[in-house]
């Protein structure tokens, strides 16, 4: 099991946004948690001289590098070199002491580099055989996007390290396997590992590339351009290296009578965290939120509270971060909480009052949601039903200062008024622009300092 004591955890803070008073006869509270972290992640450095690092300077870790070597790489050529290429630039970035395995993914899983069930140990030595094992992969054969990640978990559960992590890289749609069959790999994994997922080129799924990262608490993103994998993969290894500390849950314990209506991650992307509660004792219960290294995330939280009288008030939440102790069966927390609190009042100026903070992510949310609605009209021939949705999507990109996905959007619509959310289809959209929205839709941005 991970040894806790090889490496320093980051120190947490958690940070409530609340409008706390309910006018008389209300039930919904929300408030907007701040989590961050720091003096723990190493990731400016590692990107200085990751090689400078001894094992015992960071967090035990294993990563599984994952790349498609179906038949469709080969078309054009520039994608499989592209994939050996940025998959090279990752081992690179690998910081010394690092297990790492790279598989090469058909319509079946096969161990590229080191082979034999095992993983490597990162060092000039092993980087150089793993970079040769690259130059012999080609492509060939179907994708089953379920066989690589049920093989990187077995590799990775066998490392006794903290951090585990996968990267998968896939070019077409998973036309090998029965979608149930993936989703069965996702559940068998989910909370053994995190992995960031991209699509390069435009012939795979967006849903399916942002469900991998959904489901294993990574990023998701495209590449249009081959050219563009080595640069991407590298800050994705990195970032991996910054990671000090993994499976840290929220935890929620709530009064008797109030329940829990949702958890989303809001910031830096939106992901809903409601189904994936557990248990964690009497009214407690625990959400996942991955691994973390010296940064900060937002988590929207809406609770409803038994009816009270006015002049009452009411603790409705009490949030925290836990940790797996090692050896399981128990868990740490981390040292740090945040109060939700519900107030009755006849003040109708502070009853009706929206907290910035929970306005600007209500609105981020709305955003994702309408994209993606907005997408699927589109595709389906409704002009006039994705124009209105576009069009909001436009008006909260701009209000909430989304400048990102205000620019993928100006290449799906021409904006006539971004204030009032008018705008034209256009007639001719690329393939790459199209999925480039879709694939970072649940992108947002932070509450603007006034």
């Amino acid at each position: 099991m991970a040894n806790f004591s090889k490496s320093k955890v980051p120190q947490f803070s958690m940070d409530v946004y609340q409008n706390e008073y309910l006018p008389e006869g209300g039930r919904e509270v929300n408030a907007i948690v701040t989590v961050s972290a720091i003096g723990g992640g190493t990731v400016g450095s590692a990107v200085a001289a990751p090689h400078l690092y001894s094992p015992g300077q960071g967090p035990s870790a294993a990563v599984a590098l994952m790349v498609d070597c179906s038949g469709s790489m080969d078309y054009p050529p520039t994608k499989m070199r592209g994939a050996r290429d940025a998959t090279a630039a990752a081992i690179d970035a690998l910081r010394d002491g690092v297990e790492f395995a790279v598989i090469d993914g058909t319509h079946v899983a096969r161990e590229v580099y080191p082979g034999g069930g095992r993983l490597a140990v990162a060092s000039p030595a092993t980087r150089d055989l793993a970079k040769q094992a690259l130059r012999r992969l080609s492509a060939g054969g179907g994708t089953a996007i379920g066989t690589w990640l049920r093989l990187a978990d077995r590799l990775l559960s066998a490392a006794e390290v903290e951090i585990r992590h996968g990267i998968l890289l896939t070019d077409g749609r998973n036309e090998h396997e029965a979608p149930e069959d993936l989703r069965a790999a996702l559940d068998s994994c989910a909370g053994r590992f995190t992995c960031d997922a991209r699509g390069v080129g435009t012939d795979w799924e967006v849903k399916e590339v942002t469900g991998i990262a959904s489901a294993l608490l990574g990023t998701a993103d495209i590449v249009a351009d081959p050219s563009g994998l080595t640069a991407d993969f590298t800050q994705m290894m990195e970032t991996a290296m910054g990671k000090e500390v993994a499976d840290v849950s929220l935890r929620l314990w709530t009064p008797v009578g109030t329940t829990i209506k949702y958890v989303k991650q809001v910031a830096p992307r939106v992901e809903d965290l409601t189904a994936r509660r557990t248990e964690a004792g009497p009214r407690a219960g625990d959400y996942p939120t991955g691994s973390w290294g010296d940064e900060s995330r937002d988590y929207h939280i809406c609770v409803e509270v038994p009816a009270a009288g006015l002049g009452q008030e009411m603790l409705a939440a009490r949030a925290s971060l836990v940790i797996p102790e090692p050896g399981g069966g128990s868990v740490r927390n981390l040292g740090t909480q945040g109060l939700v609190r519900a107030v009755w009042t006849d003040d109708m100026v502070a009853s009706t009052s929206i907290n910035p903070q929970v306005a600007h992510y209500t609105g981020q949310a709305e955003l994702a949601q309408v994209i993606q609605q907005g997408l699927d009209l589109r595709k389906s021939g409704d002009v006039e039903g994705a124009t209105a949705k576009f069009g909001r999507a436009v008006q909260l990109a701009s209000a909430s200062g989304n400048g990102d996905t205000a620019k993928l959007l100006a290449k799906v619509v021409d904006v006539v008024d971004a204030t009032t959310g008018t705008v034209r289809l256009k007639t001719k959209v690329a393939e790459a622009d199209e999925m480039t929205l879709e694939t970072r839709s649940t992108q947002t941005v932070r509450v603007k300092k006034q």
